[in-house]
């Protein structure tokens, strides 16, 4: 192989992004499989023309090509030891042509973006990958993606009308490959005939029924070869029309039993109703959404769940003919759109659920195997009994209708992979006997192409290694996958050794363990969803770069844990990938692994610092409330002193704060002074005793008094006694974030004492600063080794929670328009509902901006992070205050979070409420 440096060179001057750097190699380590593998560098082409410019390089230098969509592979079909071209940023939509129901689209398109740009046309593209928020076209092509309404509108494969493909073979024209190709197969008809399409998911190996004579079609070939063949630089895709369907789920004792309702469903369907998807989903995956405090809609009885989705005019009577004939132990049709799509969410995040959902971790590896569906009960019967054989455990789930298991398996690495393959090779014999295909709609990748032998006969391997040499000769791409393969148990990333690291939090969830903690990451890529729904990630959402995601920061800290970074958590790239990381805490709830990346950033930055020379702003920003204490007396001084501009430059500079922020100003009187403040014992002499205690926490208390004022006043209007708790009790928040975490130790133990007494005197206790309160819910428990922490975390409640549980009475709310940005922490660990059910109930207009405001506390201000802060709010929140102020000068906007107000009066100058101060100012009299 050439020297990556020459790569790199040789790439640029032909005007292609590359990149061999430590942190870009790390990054795209790995993709959604177990399968890790290094490589030499990453071009990122912007124009389609330059894949032939990567191709000639990587042939000239004799290393391999691997074509990389957004990473969601669960097979290994998308690492390589070579150049790994990642094609997000060829993602136009070339052409929509709704006559032909057409769209010519290149290969880095993602398939939400393709389907939003069909819409006005009434189309849509059929297949629906359960990552359709972040996969590529190019991806789904390569491994002919089918996703859960495959049943009703075919897989990737059936939608491929053309393809512009630069082929291996970089001397032959296209008509002469394709001319090859056809001639392999012309030799053994009849073999391919016989052996090849048998049924819908048969997709492992190259799908050579679409080079017979009779139905020829090299674009339709092409798809599900991996990547093996060529590079695809565009492709024409059928649409179809968008329809209504509805939903009738089913409920049956277990997986199995459901397996065996799927024959007699797919046969009872007639008339003008036609059966889009039907899919399995088990009870634990369930289990775990509700576990993380997940909204799950009512389900019927049962353990095992089938989802039968019907479209067409006579839909609603045939769901209601096959709910009496089923044989479900309960079911029903989901009469609510909003019902069905969370139904929806929790089987599209089932990767990623079922990866966490038994008693250790949960891989792929044996993912996605399909049979005949009239083999499928008992091919899980089978599957069940290998499990239990092997000592194993697996969820399955999956497109039932299609005889596709998905499954996630927890394999113990810790003695090697041995029984990794011994597992897998007993599972490929097995299912042989079924009939059955090693991939259903993933691709064979490094994780199965070994097994191919045993599903297909000497001939069948004879044609796909003659299939691979008149495409691709030199055997340039993607090697090791379909034709030679690696083996499937060779850069098995869960077998790599983890450094041992000592680490301040408890990680409860992972032993302990920050290495565990990282590996949580399974690569799904919900992270890397270009229009994310909720808060992750927001830098991601800003800059498109792969080291801003929540997947990328995972796979460089498992380098660095498993000795491939040398510089270990210390190591220029894991800093590098964690700068931009906000700590808004979104991946905590958001991502379907429950990785935490604000704490194992907080945790790097203590491994990283301890007793060591800090950046300036960690002394500054991350003790502010200590700075803001000590200050409080002269905060008029201070204040005045700011608005000097070359003092506030001064103050800048030496904070590490940009200078176009601005300074938050200090609270001249502070909350604990202006309100009626008491400790517990003095009110529990006085008769009467309190209704509800204020928890002054240090941003309230210094800066932003005027939310809790306002809450203080709308308790009091409904004859509530209310004491602002006079003990001094920080969440150590900043502390926290900048990885000062031996002080945060203290200073939040010093605040679980001081609050314990208040929570537990049953008087409800309220904080005001969602960041704050998210900190005692999530951040103490970590940091204090006492059930206190839990306890004190979970009695301090918001101020919707506080007027949700007391029953208060609502000011009318009735034509108030409001724009609320959730702050981060409020969304990832609180939860937002309780504000939008209050507010909706009072009468009010809601619109909820997703994502992050870009401010993130100290984050947003530290010099080197504005540009990025600003991109951010550009992202949702500018744009939404900005278009319902057009439309209603009067729209309210709310943020209870001081740094989104801040973020909104620095950039927008717009002055944004607490949802207290909105309650208080509509207070009649």
């Amino acid at each position: 192989m050439s020297d990556p440096r020459s790569l790199v060179a040789e790439l640029a001057r032909r005007g292609v992004e590359a990149d061999d750097s430590a942190l870009t190699r790390a990054l795209y380590s790995s993709d959604a499989s177990i399968y890790r593998v290094l490589p030499a560098a990453v071009a990122r082409p912007r124009h389609r023309d330059q894949l032939e410019a990567v191709l000639e390089v990587a042939a000239a230098a004799g290393t391999s090509v691997t074509m990389r969509g957004s990473g969601t592979s669960i097979a290994g079909n998308a690492v390589g030891e070579g150049i790994v071209v990642d094609t997000r940023r060829l993602d136009r939509v070339l052409e929509i042509d709704p006559d032909a129901r057409t769209a010519r689209v290149e290969p880095g398109i993602v398939h939400a973006v393709l389907q939003r740009a069909a819409a006005p046309y009434g189309l849509r593209y059929g297949p629906d990958p359960s990552t359709h928020t972040r996969c590529t076209i190019g991806g789904m092509v390569g491994n002919n993606a089918c996703g859960s309404r495959a049943l009703g509108y075919g897989r990737s494969a059936d939608t491929v009308v053309a393809a512009d493909v630069v082929w291996g073979d970089r001397t032959a024209s296209a008509a002469e490959v394709e001319a090859r190709l056809a001639s392999v197969v012309a030799e053994e008809l009849g073999h391919v005939r016989t052996s090849f399409g048998q049924f819908t998911r048969q997709v492992s190996g190259y799908s050579l029924e679409h080079l017979l004579p009779e139905r020829l079609s090299v674009p339709k070939f092409f798809a599900g070869s991996e990547g093996t063949l060529g590079l695809l630089r565009e492709v024409t895709v059928s649409l179809v029309p968008e329809e209504e369907r509805s939903l009738l789920v089913l409920g049956y004792p277990s997986m199995v039993e459901a397996a065996d309702a799927v024959p007699f469903l797919l046969g009872a369907v007639a008339g003008e109703a036609r059966m889009v998807a039907c899919e399995g989903l088990d009870a634990r995956i369930v289990d775990l959404v509700r576990a993380r405090g997940g909204s799950v809609p009512d389900l019927p009885q049962g353990s095992g769940w089938l989802f039968v989705e019907m479209a067409g005019p006579e839909r609603l009577p045939a769901l209601a003919a096959l709910e009496t004939s089923a044989g479900a132990l309960d079911s029903f049709v989901v009469g609510s759109p909003t019902q069905a799509a969370a139904l929806w969410r929790i089987r599209e995040d089932g990767a990623g659920l079922a990866a966490r959902s038994l008693s250790r971790p949960a891989y792929s590896g044996w993912e996605d195997a399909a049979v005949p569906p009239a083999r499928l009960g008992a091919w899980l019967r089978d599957f069940d009994e290998l499990l239990r054989e092997h000592r194993l455990d697996g969820v399955p789930y999956g497109h039932f209708g299609d005889g596709c298991v998905h499954v996630r398996i927890d394999f113990d690495f810790s003695g090697g992979p041995a029984a990794f393959r011994e597992f897998l090779v007993a599972c490929a014999e097995r299912l042989r006997e079924h009939g059955g295909s090693l991939s259903g709609e993933h691709g064979d990748g490094r994780a199965r192409s070994e097994l191919l032998p045993l599903m297909y006969d000497e001939t069948s391997l004879r044609l796909f290694a003659a299939v691979k040499h008149a495409a691709d000769p030199a055997g340039l791409l993607n090697p090791g996958v379909l034709v030679e393969p690696r083996p499937l148990d060779a850069d098995l990333r869960p077998a790599r050794p983890v450094t041992p690291v000592g680490s301040v939090l408890a990680l409860a969830h992972d032993g302990g363990s920050l290495g565990a903690a990282v590996h949580r990451c399974t690569g799904v890529g919900k992270c890397v969803a270009p229009s994310p729904a909720g808060v992750m990630c927001p830098s991601y959402v800003a800059t498109g770069d792969e080291k801003d995601s929540t997947r990328g920061r995972a796979r460089v800290l498992q380098e660095a844990l498993t000795g491939a970074l040398p510089g270990g958590v210390e190591d220029p790239a894991v800093h590098e990938a964690l700068d931009l990381c906000l700590s808004c805490k979104g991946c905590s709830s958001d991502c379907p692994t429950g990785v935490d990346m604000a704490t194992y950033k907080s945790e790097v930055l203590q491994q990283t610092y301890a007793g060591k020379r800090r950046p300036r702003s960690h002394y500054l920003l991350g003790r502010l409330p200590r700075w803001a204490r000590l200050g409080a007396p002269v905060a008029r001084v201070n204040n005045a002193a700011l608005r000097v501009g070359p003092l506030a430059s001064l103050a800048k500079a030496a904070a590490g704060v940009d200078q176009r922020r601005s300074l938050p100003t200090f609270a001249t009187k502070r909350l604990r002074r202006l309100a009626a403040t008491s400790t517990i014992e003095q009110v529990r002499g006085r008769a009467g005793g309190v209704d509800v205690w204020v928890w002054a926490d240090s941003f309230t208390d210094h800066f932003r008094t005027a939310p809790g004022l306002a809450a203080i006043e709308f308790l009091e209007a409904s004859g509530l006694r209310v004491r602002v708790i006079g003990d001094r009790a920080c969440c150590a928040l900043p502390w926290i974030t900048t990885g000062q975490l031996d002080a945060a130790q203290r200073i939040v133990g010093k605040a679980v004492t001081a609050l314990a007494p208040y929570v537990d005197s049953g008087v409800p206790v309220l904080g005001l600063e969602p960041s704050c309160v998210a900190a005692l819910r999530s951040d103490a428990a970590e940091l204090v080794d006492d059930p206190t922490a839990a306890r004190v975390g979970a009695g301090v409640l918001t101020f919707a929670e506080l007027v949700t549980r007391l029953g208060l009475p609502l000011p009318d709310l009735s034509g108030v328009a409001v724009v609320a940005q959730p702050h981060c922490h409020h969304s990832s660990v609180l939860g937002w509902a309780a504000d939008r059910t209050l507010l909706e109930r009072a009468g009010a207009t809601v619109t909820a901006v997703p994502g992050c405001c870009g401010l993130a506390g100290n984050w947003g201000v530290e010099k080197g992070h504005y540009e990025t802060s600003v991109a951010i709010a550009e992202s949702h929140l500018l744009p939404a205050v900005r278009t319902a102020r057009e439309v209603d000068p009067q729209t309210v906007v709310l943020a209870d979070g001081m740094s989104c107000a801040l973020q909104l009066d620095d950039l927008a100058g717009v002055q944004a409420l607490h949802l207290a101060e909105l309650l208080a100012s509509r207070l009649e009299g």
